[in-house]
């Protein structure tokens, strides 16, 4: 499947915002229940490594960056979101925007990116995996979903090689 990958404009945000209510419905991939405002996301996230996977003007899969301390010491350590449309799952989309995350975060002098996955998303684990991150742990009961349910999340890292050495 052929497909580009390229920066984020805000236009995107409807489209942004569909794939992350499949995201939300598969009860998989989120502890969110509610969909934030444009605004509230924006702030939330980093301005770098905003990703949309796209052909022909559809849009398959988007990722973004967000710091996980605003102490100066983290600058360079982010947690990665990636969705993808549910229709095009499996099509390596997931994978070519976690390694151009990779690439262009590097650039920008994140030099770990973070990824805290339910225990049960074995598929997110495994494309993890593959694009050289590591579990570091798992923690039991880091919260309870919308259904009252207590999950655990696999903590996963990456650390670059070239930034921060």
């Amino acid at each position: 499947m052929d497909f580009t990958i390229r920066q984020m404009i805000d236009d995107d945000w409807t489209v942004v915002v569909d794939i992350y209510k499949q995201g939300m419905k598969t009860k998989n991939a989120t502890f969110e229940t509610v969909v934030p405002t444009f605004e509230v996301w924006d702030k939330g996230h980093l301005k770098v490594c905003r990703l949309i996977a796209e052909a022909d003007n559809i849009i398959f899969g988007w990722l973004a960056l967000t710091p996980v301390s605003n102490r100066f010491v983290y600058r360079g350590v982010a947690e990665v979101s990636v969705y993808l449309d549910e229709r095009y799952r499996g099509k390596k989309i997931g994978e070519a925007l976690l390694n151009r995350a990779i690439e262009e975060s590097e650039k920008n002098g994140i030099w770990t990116l973070q990824s805290t996955i339910f225990d049960t998303n074995e598929i997110s684990i495994a494309l993890h995996k593959k694009c050289g991150f590591r579990i570091v742990g798992v923690r039991e009961k880091q919260g309870c979903d919308g259904d009252g349910i207590w999950r655990n999340v696999v903590l996963m890292e990456r650390r670059s090689k070239t930034v921060g050495v």
